[in-house]
């Protein structure tokens, strides 16, 4: 099979086709033929390389996948050949204490396609049945690839972490992000009140078409602005996954006993705090990591009454995967950036 690969860390420019094997399946694996594949934040860290966390190259990356059901191996019955279907994008051992538990993204050996495992930037990806979910309502292949990863890890943040609760009120940072245009409707859904922050006026613009019942702009001590908004409060919850660049000011738009919860950091993860600020106002921080199948399917419920809707920015080719990720990393996109396989 035709795939793009990475065969060492670098720039965009390391990513090239190449001939990959036809992956092989188990019985209880099934072979997808990708039709699209979106990327994440995770896809320039993989390309690029972090400090202790190598791939064993050739490596093909790619982490939100559909596709239609090439094959089924012998013990698989809940697909068949033929099918429109997502892909969870979590894989784990299926036998541990927390996967038994249903928390499968808290499993030791919890692993993500396009990350220690291949992923969907080629023809063919195989995958555990258990991570196959059939792509909900009417949604486009190209759209059903912008669902998965934000939107669980957007729906674990709120709903399992924070606990968000109707009439709250939340501050959503970085809403052109993938992950923040899913928290924008997924706290809407819930009733909550969405402040949501972007770094230019057009962005804005975009979050507000979402739901965003108020905006600012990211740069500078906007922490007053949200201060102002909320009548001196702050907000109950930060949605933050920024870092560094924005950590301090997310920490003061938080009301007293607020919640911030964080999943990631794409601007670095050194920062400071006011270690008596956090107590002295009984704040929380929560970690929060990927999500829980069930809570995939929680939000497939929703796409399919229409209260969710996929994001997407650009459709691209795959072989174009280098400069969707060069506009990925220049911040230029507001949503999903969407490889097309052909």
């Amino acid at each position: 099979m035709k795939a793009m690969i990475l065969s060492q860390h670098g720039g965009p420019e390391v990513l090239h086709v190449a001939e990959m094997p036809e992956p092989a399946i188990g019985d209880r694996d099934v072979l997808v033929r990708v039709r699209a594949v979106a990327l994440n934040h995770l896809d320039l860290w993989v390309r690029s390389g972090l400090p202790g966390r190598s791939v064993a190259f050739p490596h093909i990356p790619g982490s939100d996948i559909s596709g239609e059901v090439a094959k089924i191996g012998a013990m698989v019955t809940h697909v068949k050949v033929g099918d429109r279907v997502l892909l969870a994008p979590g894989v784990s051992c299926g036998q541990c204490e927390q996967c038994v538990a249903g928390r499968d993204n808290f499993c030791p050996d919890y692993a993500l396609f396009g990350r220690q495992i291949h992923g969907g930037y080629a023809e063919f990806v195989r995958s555990p049945s258990v991570n196959v979910l059939p792509i909900p309502g009417n949604l486009r292949f190209e759209e059903a690839a912008a669902v998965p990863l934000v939107f669980l890890t957007a729906w674990h943040m709120l709903i399992g972490r924070a606990q968000l609760r109707p009439a709250e009120d939340v501050l959503v940072i970085a809403a052109g992000s993938g992950v923040g245009s899913a928290a924008i409707q997924i706290a809407k859904a819930t009733g909550a009140r969405v402040i949501a922050t972007a770094g230019s006026e057009a962005k804005l613009a975009r979050a507000k078409e979402l739901g965003a019942d108020d905006v600012v702009l990211h740069g500078g001590e906007f922490a007053r602005e949200v201060k102002r908004l909320t009548d001196g409060r702050g907000v109950d919850v930060v949605f933050e996954h920024v870092g560094a660049a924005t950590w301090e000011q997310s920490i003061f738009s938080l009301k007293t006993g607020g919640r911030l919860v964080t999943c990631g950091a794409t601007t670095g993860f050194e920062s400071k705090i006011n270690i008596n600020y956090v107590f002295g106002r009984q704040l929380s921080i929560l970690g929060s990591f990927m999500g829980q199948k069930s809570e995939l399917y929680a939000a497939l419920e929703l796409f399919k009454r229409g209260l969710l809707k996929p994001v997407i920015d650009t459709l691209l080719p795959l072989d174009r995967a280098a400069d969707a990720h060069r506009r990925l990393e220049n911040r230029q996109q507001f949503g999903k950036v969407v490889l097309t396989v052909p």
